[in-house]
């Protein structure tokens, strides 16, 4: 899957990107039906650590992110989308198998470390590539996978035709590894590279764009980025000497990849625009190729936003339960499908993905693995979807959380709230005292569905600390009385 030709012009290809995205998007004609008999396309892009309000057409004031932007000028921006985890692995197990990710031990990974367990090959395990595939799809997964290693998992044993990308959960931008060990793979071939991450991401996933073009055979591409995953390093010449300085630095104290001694705004805001610049480049090429006609176009996060993310209105980050580690951007392009620059306030989450592809591809869901998601096609039609109760739980600090209508469960440790999510979307009026039945009723719905979901105590579950962030510093308990005389 490499093209050495296509990257001598990468230069000046990224220098054009937001242009010609911006271009390409503007100049397709989202109304037009998908072609007479044919196959809508996928083309699911994801972010890494994107935080809800990271675009600018969800809020972000200190840059702009204009070809996001068109693209949601184009189809629907989903107000109230979920992941199904504060962190990584664990949504990516759902998106995969359209489940909830606590069904299988890798989802109980938050995220997956070093453990030797991953998504089970998909003859054991039905995935939402391997049903696409069944249903006559090219399957593709470039970028991040991070759901298990070789050789006993990885995208080409779980339904996918064809991976360029990483086996872990994240890289250095320019050295392409973690902790020193190289993680970039053609297949289940090792492979080494010269470019910034985000660039190269797109470099590949507009060769299958042109492989398709060229067997026109329908396709599902799943382009899962790593930006803006730490580390903080922008495709600049300060982004390459801090590859260097993080490369020879100790990990201990948040130093080395984890990177908590590192990070501007500024230098996010240059991650920021290198993903958007590159989704404009696959956009343009798969406009060039006359696929955006019939191609659904799908962008989100895996989970909320990290250190230097922007998550108003809410509160949290990832790998916390409350909605700024939870809710994240969704923006949907179906031409003939999604009226243009239409918002839904329906809540979706990340295994809904895997109904309606599968569903809108003409396949067929595993009677032996249904999905816990739905097709949310009736939300993007215009119309609503039926009332249904979401549930969350998280191994650091107990982690606990309902969602039904506009009212949420939530416990942190032994604190426990009700917040009307949608008058109060900071979760700062705990109503559980004022409402007490519905209280209880989903405090005691999310004990009755967590009975039938996996448990492992020993599992990893990640977490903010003071030691890490400042804004997380802990509350001394009260001194002592003194002791009488």
């Amino acid at each position: 899957m490499t093209d050495r030709r296509g990257r001598l012009t990468l230069t000046r290809r990224t220098a054009l990107a937001g242009a010609l995205g911006t271009a390409a998007l503007a100049a397709s004609r989202p109304a037009l039906a998908q072609a007479e008999g044919r196959k809508p396309n996928v083309l699911y892009i994801m972010a890494d650590d994107l935080g809800y309000a990271d675009l600018s057409c969800y809020g972000r004031r200190d840059y702009t992110t204009p070809v996001l932007d068109q693209l949601a000028t184009q189809g629907m921006m989903f107000m109230h989308a979920y992941a199904n985890s504060a962190v990584c692995t664990a949504t990516r197990v759902a998106l995969i198998t359209g489940r909830y990710q606590y069904r299988l031990p890798i989802g109980l990974q938050e995220p997956l470390g070093t453990a030797d367990v991953g998504v089970p090959p998909s003859d054991e395990q039905p995935t939402m590539p391997s049903l696409m595939r069944d249903a006559g799809y090219a399957t593709t997964l470039v970028g991040k996978w991070h759901l298990g290693s070789l050789p006993k998992y990885g995208p080409l044993k779980s339904g996918y035709d064809e991976f360029w990308g990483l086996y872990g959960g994240g890289i250095d931008y320019f050295t392409h590894g973690f902790g020193g060990n190289p993680d970039l793979w053609d297949g289940e071939t090792k492979i080494e590279e010269v470019g910034y991450s985000t660039d190269l991401i797109a470099d590949a996933a507009i060769r299958t764009l042109d492989r398709r073009a060229s067997d026109r055979k329908p396709f599902f591409l799943s382009l899962h980025f790593t930006a803006p995953h730490w580390p903080w390093e922008a495709n600049d010449e300060e982004g390459r000497s801090e590859s260097a300085r993080i490369a020879g630095a100790p990990s201990g104290g948040g130093g080395g990849i984890l990177h908590y001694d590192g990070g501007t705004l500024a230098t996010y805001a240059k991650m920021m625009k290198s993903l958007d610049d590159n989704i404009g480049r696959v956009l343009a090429r798969l406009a060039e190729h006359g696929f955006d006609r019939d191609t659904i176009v799908v962008f989100t996060s895996d989970n909320g936003g990290e250190r230097f993310s922007d998550t108003w209105p809410f509160t949290g980050k990832k790998t916390e339960l409350l909605e700024g580690g939870l809710r994240i951007p969704a923006i949907v392009r179906w031409p003939g499908t999604v009226r243009p620059g239409s918002r839904s306030s329906v809540p979706i989450i990340s295994m809904d993905w895997l109904p309606t592809f599968v569903a809108a591809s003409g396949g067929q869901q595993s009677a032996a693995f249904p999905s816990d998601g739905i097709d949310i096609w009736p939300a993007l039609a215009g119309g609503t979807l039926p009332e249904r109760t979401l549930f969350w739980r998280y191994g650091n600090k107990q982690q606990r959380a309902v969602r039904r209508a506009n009212h949420k469960y939530l416990k942190i440790n032994e604190n426990e709230f009700l917040f009307d999510v949608v008058a109060d979307p900071l979760e700062r009026a705990n109503l559980k005292t004022r409402q007490p039945e519905l209280f209880a009723e989903l405090k005691a719905a999310w004990e009755q569905w967590d009975s039938g979901m996996l448990h492992d105590s020993t599992a990893p579950s990640a977490g903010n600390g003071p030691s890490s962030l400042a804004d997380h510093f802990n509350t001394p308990p009260p001194p002592a009385p003194a002791a009488d005389d």
